[in-house]
């Protein structure tokens, strides 16, 4: 069985090509015009253990939010195609990971619902290099579990740097999902007793 999604979405203001391998390496091919945005979803495929390839084109002559929002939606929905049923996955997984001075704790339920509860330190800086706006993370979030349909909870109880908090965020994303996507031989069928995520 081969756990793969491939989405292209396009829009007035965006085209976007995701590709993931849920059981790959951590290759990564990664370009959205957005630096920043890059390294983040380059740490999600390496530290995911996913193949992950992400091709954006979009307006940012305007700024970045297009960009980065349509490359989450489209995100989501490569990783919930490949999937599949989820049977024999273990659903649920945490991870805390530090980054020097920052600490981001990830809880991840692949529960065919999606919410998010996320939480960062007060007074982070705006901007992290020219394009990407600090509160977009969140945003990032949003639109990946919505479309990912599962339930995430992000918490960086503290970190001074807004790099260090953000990329803490992303790395401990990458490891409950990769945890949580994983095969877990003793569940049999679908995780859960509705018979149904």
């Amino acid at each position: 069985m081969t756990r793969r999604g491939r989405i292209e979405r396009g829009t007035k203001e965006t085209q976007v090509l995701v590709e993931i391998d849920l059981d790959g390496t951590g290759v990564v091919d990664v370009a959205t015009g957005v630096g920043f945005y890059d390294h983040m979803l380059a740490q999600l495929g390496k530290h995911g253990s996913f193949d992950l390839t992400v091709k954006t084109s979009g307006d940012l002559y305007i700024d970045a939010h297009h960009t980065i929002e349509d490359t989450a939606i489209t995100l989501g929905q490569a990783f919930r195609e490949a999937l599949g049923d989820k049977a024999g996955i273990r659903r649920f997984a945490d991870a805390s990971i530090p980054l020097d001075e920052a600490l981001a704790q990830v809880t991840v339920d692949v529960s065919g619902r999606p919410y998010l509860v996320h939480s960062e330190p007060e007074g982070m800086a705006p901007m992290i290099g020219p394009e990407y706006d600090t509160t977009m993370t969140r945003h990032i979030f949003e639109s990946f579990v919505s479309n990912a349909q599962v339930a995430l909870h992000v918490h960086v109880p503290y970190g001074r740097n807004a790099h260090h908090i953000v990329e803490a965020q992303f790395k401990a994303l990458a490891r409950a999902l990769r945890d949580a996507v994983a095969f877990d031989p003793k569940v049999h069928g679908i995780p859960s007793t509705k018979g149904a995520l």
